[in-house]
């Protein structure tokens, strides 16, 4: 997460998102983050880590088995990326049917933003 994904950056093939951006990796988003939490849940074990700014502030972490698997990424965006403008529930849903195993949940925490991730 905290590297460049290399199958994808820099490569004028990579595979274009529904944006029409280059596909780059999820180090992007860790980067850009103030904090983010990666979780993976496979049947062979689950683990999680946070970065701050794009740098592991934990170890790779061993989470119990809740009888999920997937990938779970939470993070809050580097305050200059926020835009004064609000998402809507509409724009999310339009953003991530280009992905049907995708699901997003809204959690609206905008008079907590300052606040930092468990």
């Amino acid at each position: 997460m905290a590297t460049k994904d290399l199958r994808y950056f820099d490569l004028p093939q990579a595979e274009r998102l529904p944006d029409g951006h280059p596909r780059r990796g999820m180090s992007v988003v860790a980067a850009l983050s103030e904090w983010l939490i990666h979780t993976n849940r496979r049947l062979n074990g689950s683990w999680t880590q946070r970065y701050e700014h794009g740098v592991p502030v934990t170890d790779l972490e061993q989470v119990g088995c809740d009888g999920t698997t997937g990938t779970c990424v939470r993070f809050l965006p580097n305050r200059s990326l926020r835009s004064p403008c609000s998402s809507t529930t509409r724009d999310l849903a339009r953003w991530s049917e280009h992905w049907p195993e995708l699901t997003v949940r809204l959690k609206d925490q905008r008079d907590d933003v300052e606040r930092s991730a468990p």
